[in-house]
């Protein structure tokens, strides 16, 4: 269980981006961050992963306090981020960014088959390597399949729509759904799209800082639908990037 017990976080300048933000995740289920841009999400996944630490407040994980850990630390103890935009390792293929996210060598049939989740032929991918002959889009793919390789207790997905096209998104909606069937881990996905919301377990809102309301997909998602303050991508109607 991730608990966060009045979470804050500010900018050095005093600006408050997170205000007191307490939450209760259950293990073994899909939760949906969304909410208007600006609100927060993103900041909130980082203090979660360890890449920003807390102005206040006290996050347990599994029962553990891991306030003060980094994202190094928090990782040894099972809690795997996909970043929004993808870092890239000059020198490296896409098979040995696989094993070191598994921490174990890999089979050319189990690296495909990560490949394979995320829509990427993994004939194609398998060995190249990780520079700029790769565009956004796939390193997005090739990241989120090395999240995957984790055997990770908690992933946190941060708009992973983000730089794929409607066939790989479609195939990463149905890992994510996998997953949840699975039951290996917690997922955390902060999205806007409407097709992620609608396989979520709960959907939790964010603005300003704050959580407006946290639930059960089927409380939460009708009111989403006809909010304006928290703007979908409809059903079929994602953007192809």
């Amino acid at each position: 269980m991730l608990e966060l017990k009045n979470i804050a976080w500010e900018l050095p300048g005093g600006e408050e981006i997170i205000k007191g933000i307490n939450l209760s995740l259950d293990d073994g289920k899909l939760i949906v961050v969304t909410g208007p841009n600006g609100g927060g999400k993103t900041t909130l996944a980082k203090l979660i992963a360890g890449i920003e630490s807390p102005t206040s407040g006290t996050i347990l994980f599994d029962g553990l306090d891991i306030t003060k850990m980094d994202i190094t630390q928090r990782a040894q103890n099972g809690i795997a981020y996909a970043f929004q935009q993808p870092v890239r390792f000059k020198g490296l293929e896409v098979k040995d960014i696989l094993e070191l996210a598994a921490g174990e060598d890999l089979s050319e049939s189990s690296a495909c088959a990560l490949l394979g989740k995320v829509g990427l032929c993994a004939n194609e991918y398998i060995h190249r390597e990780l520079n700029a002959s790769l565009s956004g889009g796939e390193m997005k793919r090739i990241e989120i399949a090395s999240v995957l390789a984790r055997k990770a207790k908690l992933f946190i997905f941060d708009e992973p729509e983000a730089g794929i096209d409607l066939w790989s998104f479609s195939r990463l909606v149905e890992t994510f759904e996998d997953l949840r069937r699975q039951g290996t881990g917690t997922l955390l996905v902060i999205s806007h799209q409407e097709r992620i919301l609608n396989i979520a377990d709960e959907i939790a809102v964010v603005a300003d800082g704050n959580i407006r309301s946290f639930g059960a997909r089927e409380t939460i998602l009708p009111s989403l639908l006809n909010d304006e303050k928290a703007p979908l991508c409809p059903l079929g109607k994602e953007e192809s990037r």
